[in-house]
């Protein structure tokens, strides 16, 4: 079983405590959010920090808001973080949906998705060594992974599905119990084969999750509220917090069920003990 830790936000100089006291353990993966009109650390550049602290472990964008990103510095700085990290970097991607983030980066909120659809054909080129664009050439350094780092896209609607299989390497499903990620996974693996992609699309689900003290699970809940603000569904995410090892359990057994390669755990509380508690209970 493929288990990886999404990282908290509320405290940034924890993550380097985070990050290496996981590569020790039995963990695949370190997973890092993106927003732009937020208090979060910036996804790649820390992630570039935590893999120069790691040796094993992979790091991957939870996801990546790729539209509010200038696309030929976007494929410079994640072929430079896969060649830095030997690889064990994967590009989690999404459109985002928050006016304020694309305000703040002066792009068009309801050209988000097409945007993205450009800036992934320009990436997959740029990837690969050709020229980037009409004046301008390859952009370096080749990446380690050939042809570019693996690509999970994350999203609901049709068209995030449809990516999937036209771009992308899998999927990565958000805050949603198995019963409902089975149909996103049978709508993911139906556009990969739509697009005659050989063998199938990665599946990666997320759950959020909170092992402590009660001090723990009040922060977590408080950071949970608060990131999930603006989404007007703030008591369906704090009702679906994971807090019992029971619960952990049965949900992540449940993703595996339905087809998951990987379940990602993330956490809303910056608590570093909170690694060995959940590394105790998955082994």
């Amino acid at each position: 079983m493929n288990i990886g830790l999404g990282l908290p936000i509320d405290d940034p100089a924890q993550l380097l405590t985070w990050a290496r006291r996981a590569d020790t353990g039995p963990f695949r993966t370190l997973g890092l959010l993106d927003r732009l009109v937020y208090d979060n650390p910036e996804p790649l550049v820390t992630l570039a920090t935590l893999a120069g602290a790691t040796s094993r472990i992979r790091v991957q964008t939870e996801v990546l808001l790729a539209p509010h990103h200038n696309t030929a510095l976007l494929a410079k700085q994640t072929a430079t973080l896969d060649r830095l990290s030997g690889g064990r970097f994967t590009l989690g991607i999404g459109v985002g949906g928050r006016e304020d983030d694309c305000l703040a980066a002066g792009i068009d909120l309801h050209r988000r998705g097409r945007r993205l659809d450009e800036q992934m054909t320009r990436l997959r080129r740029t990837w690969s060594g050709e020229p980037y664009g009409e004046g301008a050439g390859p952009i370096g350094p080749a990446p380690a992974t050939p042809g570019g780092p693996e690509v999970l896209f994350g999203g609901f609607a049709p068209a995030a599905l449809e990516r999937v299989g036209r771009f992308g390497d899998g999927f990565l499903g958000a805050a949603l119990p198995p019963s409902f990620m089975a149909n996103l996974f049978r709508d993911a693996t139906t556009a990969w084969q739509k697009h005659d992609r050989p063998g199938r699309p990665r599946l990666v689900a997320q759950a959020n999750v909170a092992l402590g003290p009660d001090t723990t699970l009040d922060l977590a809940r408080r950071n949970l509220r608060d990131y999930y603000a603006f989404s007007g569904h703030v008591e369906y995410m704090e009702a679906g917090l994971l807090t019992t090892p029971q619960q952990i359990r049965e949900t992540t057994d449940a993703y595996f069920g339905i087809g998951a390669d990987e379940v990602m755990l993330y956490r809303w509380a910056s608590d570093p003990d909170q690694i060995d508690r959940l590394a105790d209970l998955l082994c």
